[in-house]
């Protein structure tokens, strides 16, 4: 299993092959991806802010995690895995959506991705790897989509992208 390749995938989600993650999002390949997204048990959301030095969206507040699964790794044990990797959680996840973009990002790439969103309820405080997340935070929907409207530059694609179908997901209960 290698971290830094990719799983190509067509519309259907079914493997076309592999790829380096960087040339992946430099010409804009369809590809897997996991997100995750905790919960309190009060319905806040966990939201990281990403490492700067990140090569892509660095600095910017986004999910609880984020991956992309490694060749022969299911979508659940990929997000799992960077559940644990970047927070420190174990937590009860539960598959909610499939959802497929393209974004353009900075530093010239192309999020072209087949998202496996998962969601999961923890009071669990993290503990963070500063090497992936910089800081953390806890923030309720309304605060939270007040500041997805006011400042969305301060937010990952993806994550503006996701917010209105992960609220309709936890608010139907999970």
């Amino acid at each position: 299993m290698n971290p830094n390749e990719v799983i190509i995938v067509n519309n259907q989600d079914e493997v076309l092959g592999y790829m380096s993650k960087l040339e992946a999002h430099e010409k804009g390949v369809l590809h897997r991806a996991i997100s995750v997204f905790v919960f309190t048990s009060n319905f806040e959301w966990l939201v990281q802010k990403r490492a700067d030095h990140k090569y892509h969206s660095g600095g910017l507040w986004s999910n609880t995690s984020c991956t992309h699964p490694m060749k022969g790794e299911s979508s659940i044990d990929a997000a799992r895995r960077r559940l644990t990797e970047e927070m420190g959680l174990d937590v009860n996840l539960k598959k909610a959506f499939t959802f497929q973009y393209t974004a353009s990002l900075d530093n010239n790439l192309i999020e072209k991705e087949l998202d496996h969103i998962f969601v999961g309820q923890s009071n669990v405080p993290p503990i963070i790897n500063k090497e992936e997340v910089v800081a953390y935070r806890y923030i309720n929907t309304v605060s939270l989509a007040e500041e997805l409207k006011m400042h969305p530059e301060h937010f990952t694609e993806w994550f503006r992208l996701l917010f209105d179908r992960v609220r309709q997901e936890i608010e139907k209960g999970f």
